[in-house]
């Protein structure tokens, strides 16, 4: 259903998206991850922060879950971005960085422990982690999208699934365009060196 509200948006949702200013988030997450290193936008959607982590000298993997997007991205940052969901992600150790805006959120919540997990062995030992949800509790359908909406403790829960994973740190931010009054829920993911 999520997908179909995508593929049938494609275009309108890259417009409203893709030149949202998105520096203050993309801050906290670089300088966690090495210079240079490897990052995978999971979820690129318009392929924004894609283009922009590229542009700050990182290699950069992307994927969507919709075909249509997937052409929007690829067209507008010269990358090869891959059509698949969370739960076609199969590699190991392989990120430096995972970013998570506004991606995550459609998963359901029987499914988000699974796509944690699958996130969880791409991540390097020492790499960052950026995930996103808009804040409250529950699952919801609004518009055509399923949403999973996460507040502190939700996040604190789903994160103590994944043994090598600890929040750095958590905060709320505003929604980062104009017309939308929606807080989200934003935090900071480190996997642990020791074995």
């Amino acid at each position: 259903m999520t997908i179909q509200f995508y593929q049938q948006n494609a275009n309108s949702f890259f417009d409203a998206t893709v030149a949202v200013d998105m520096s203050s988030l993309y801050a906290p997450f670089v300088t966690a991850v090495v210079p240079k290193g490897k990052i995978l936008d999971a979820g690129c959607g318009s392929g924004r922060d894609s283009k922009a982590f590229s542009e700050m000298g990182f290699e950069v993997d992307a994927f969507d879950a919709s075909a249509e997007m997937v052409v929007l991205a690829t067209d507008y940052t010269g990358l090869p971005v891959r059509q698949q969901t969370f739960a076609d992600l199969n590699d190991g150790e392989r990120y430096d960085g995972i970013w998570c805006c506004a991606s995550l959120l459609h998963v359901g919540m029987d499914a988000l422990p699974d796509a944690m997990q699958r996130l969880s062995r791409a991540l390097k030992p020492g790499g960052a982690w950026y995930v996103s949800f808009k804040y409250g509790e529950g699952e919801r359908l609004k518009d055509g999208r399923h949403f999973t909406d996460l507040n502190e403790a939700g996040l604190n829960a789903l994160v103590a699934g994944l043994p090598d994973i600890h929040i750095s740190s958590m905060w709320k931010t505003q929604d980062k365009r104009p017309d939308r009054d929606e807080i989200w829920l934003n935090a900071l993911l480190v996997k642990s060196t020791a074995r």
